[in-house]
């Protein structure tokens, strides 16, 4: 399972407060990944920060398909888990994962790399 309960319930969490502050007329959040997603066999990574509360496949974050242009955008769940890497190999939860810096940190480094 790519997602668990507890990162589902975060990631949706995060979601709620985004509507609401966009809502309000306020600027996006600049929230702290809550999941790392990354292909084994491949360089494709993703950095999830939002799940829509209207749409609980639509996800918000740093996405990395490995070709030098990391971009922040939406990418749904299903399709993450369709992808497949050199080998054939599924989409994997990083585990050991430990946000460091806001998404926006980790945006600015991506682009630096």
């Amino acid at each position: 399972m790519l997602l668990t309960q507890d990162i589902r319930t975060k990631l949706e969490t995060n979601g709620c407060e985004q509507q609401e502050l966009i809502s309000k007329g306020f600027a996006v959040a600049d929230h702290m990944p809550v999941v790392t997603l990354f292909t084994p066999d491949a360089s494709a990574v993703w950095l999830l920060t939002t799940l829509d509360p209207n749409d609980k496949d639509l996800a918000y974050g740093l996405c990395d398909l490995g070709f030098g242009s990391p971009e922040l955008g939406h990418v749904r769940i299903s399709e993450i888990e369709d992808v497949r890497g050199a080998l054939n190999l599924p989409v994997e939860r990083d585990t050991g994962f430990v946000p460091r810096k806001s998404i926006e940190g980790y945006a600015q480094q991506a682009r630096k790399e």
